[in-house]
């Protein structure tokens, strides 16, 4: 996708089509009002009898206004000006990007990008207008037939801005949005893909084309032997009821020499049926989505390598399957992890923190200045914060809020949630070091207290993404979370943000 940045009123613009915004209380933004200006009225008219307004997401297409040089215009509310924010920014813009979905529409400008948008300046309007115009372009065609659904034409997206200063900086904010975006592509399509096809071995292939198409990214891929001679003996109990072998995938970016790198470690479990521990029947569809925590770093490590980011950047990711036979791991079976750490599986379905604790161990080689794990942990985390706000869980209070204002800048937000050592005394065993689960209680704390126990001594954090990572119903899918969270932190911490 190509981005442009103009000071020209909205109405001079030769373009396919240019959106403009209206508010609540027939109020006109700053580019409709120029609009209106132009053709004589025409949108306070059409104001006054109803046909546009307002109303936060309707959208109206208005053909060959007087006075006006585009073919097209639409109107999209804002809703009240006192709350439009960059979520209701970019649920206004998508709405207006569907409206004209199905037209020719090839080129378009953003004349919402005027508004005065509560805590976002240029670059973060031009960067959400790309990750926008990724939202909307995404269409999940892999696995269907036939003819395939109309991709939309659009070629160039304009983005309005008030000086030739605030140019500059919108262009910025586009180059990161449309990486981001391109992350997020990767994230979901590994995500969406079902787990027949998108299987262990699916997403080590996945990584290391991403390898061969990236300067300065490399890709190793650790197979099951390899793995037992380390002592994974954790990560290998959860794969030991499938045919499927495991992979465990390791990229490294190296975009600053010298530096110590920052590593993500992604769960991986491409399907997870629960084990012996068996989910009930009912959404064990979505259960391809488990391994959304692996695909959001991957997506991420998409990102930083677009960018060509000044920072050292390792993805590790754990992939398996989690199914049931007559080898699979029991209830009651006691494994060693990698770090010789002893654990009593209690419940087969708590296995990506079975996983991810080998990870997190075989993470230290690369003396990481960061480690940050990315997974969908717990049911419990849903309970607590619906589908909403990723947790995020850290013994170091700085990094915390490091990632949780991350998400607040980047509108992928989390939410900070204690570790403690009243909830890590629920993992105490008689019969081996820990047990893989507590209580039902704080469920989604105790899954970090016991990834805690394989991280002393790192700088590290937790993300819980199980609300976050797909949607349900009738446009379900996965969402491309957490990336522009992740990728927002780490161009904080090399300094690419203006």
């Amino acid at each position: 996708m190509e981005y442009f940045t103009t000071t020209s009123a909205a109405s001079r613009r030769a373009v396919d089509c240019v959106i403009v915004g209206t508010y609540e209380r027939n109020r006109l933004g700053t580019a409709a009002a120029d609009i209106d200006k132009a053709s004589g009225g025409a949108l306070k008219r059409l104001l006054k009898t109803g046909d546009i307004s307002g109303q936060l997401g309707r959208c109206a297409v208005l053909n060959d206004l007087d006075g006006v040089k585009a073919p097209r215009v639409v109107v999209v509310g804002l809703g009240k000006i006192s709350a439009f924010d960059i979520g209701r920014f970019r649920k206004a813009f998508g709405a207006a990007l569907r409206a004209i979905s199905h037209t020719r529409c090839r080129q378009v400008l953003n004349g919402l990008t005027l508004e005065d948008v509560s805590g976002a300046g240029p670059y973060y309007l031009g960067r959400h207008t790309a990750q926008a115009v990724g939202d909307v372009m995404y269409r999940f065609t892999a696995t269907k037939s036939g003819k395939k659904p109309p991709q939309m034409p659009l070629r160039k997206v304009g983005i309005s801005v008030a000086s030739r200063a605030d140019a500059s900086k919108a262009a910025k904010g586009a180059t990161h949005g449309d990486a981001i975006a391109a992350g997020m592509d990767v994230c979901k399509e590994l995500g969406n893909l079902p787990a027949n096809v998108c299987t262990p071995s699916h997403v080590a292939r996945t990584a290391q084309k991403i390898a061969r198409e990236n300067r300065n990214v490399t890709c190793k891929v650790l197979n099951e032997a390899e793995m037992k001679r380390l002592g994974m003996h954790s990560l290998l109990s959860v794969t030991a009821g499938t045919k499927e072998p495991a992979k465990l995938i390791v990229m490294q970016y190296k975009g600053k020499p010298g530096q110590k790198p920052i590593v993500l470690v992604g769960k991986g479990v491409t399907f997870d049926s629960g084990g012996i521990s068996l989910k009930p029947g009912p959404a064990m569809d979505e259960m391809k989505f488990d391994m959304c925590g692996a695909a959001s770093v991957i997506g991420t490590m998409v990102t930083v390598a677009k960018l060509q980011l000044p920072i050292n950047l390792n993805v590790v990711v754990p992939a398996v399957e989690n199914l049931p036979s007559g080898i699979a791991t029991k209830p009651g079976d006691v494994v060693k992890s990698m770090s010789g750490q002893t654990i009593e599986i209690l419940n087969t379905d708590a296995e990506g923190r079975l996983i991810l604790c080998d990870a997190l161990t075989y993470s230290r080689r690369f003396k990481p200045d960061t480690v940050i794990d990315v997974a969908t942990l717990t049911g419990a985390c849903v309970i607590a914060l619906g589908h909403y706000r990723t947790a995020v869980m850290s013994p170091s209070a700085d990094l915390q809020n490091d990632i949780v204002a991350a998400g607040v800048s980047s509108d992928d937000r989390g939410w900070p949630m204690p570790l403690g050592e009243e909830w890590a005394a629920e993992l105490k065993s008689n019969f081996a070091d820990m047990a893989n689960v507590g209580g039902r209680p704080g469920g989604a704390i105790t899954a970090g207290c016991f990834l805690a126990k394989f991280t002393d001594g790192l700088n590290w954090a937790h993300l819980d993404i199980a609300g976050t990572a797909w949607v349900s119903g009738k446009q379900k899918g996965a969402t491309g979370r957490p990336v522009p969270m992740l990728s927002e932190y780490l161009l904080g911490r090399c300094g690419a943000l203006p």
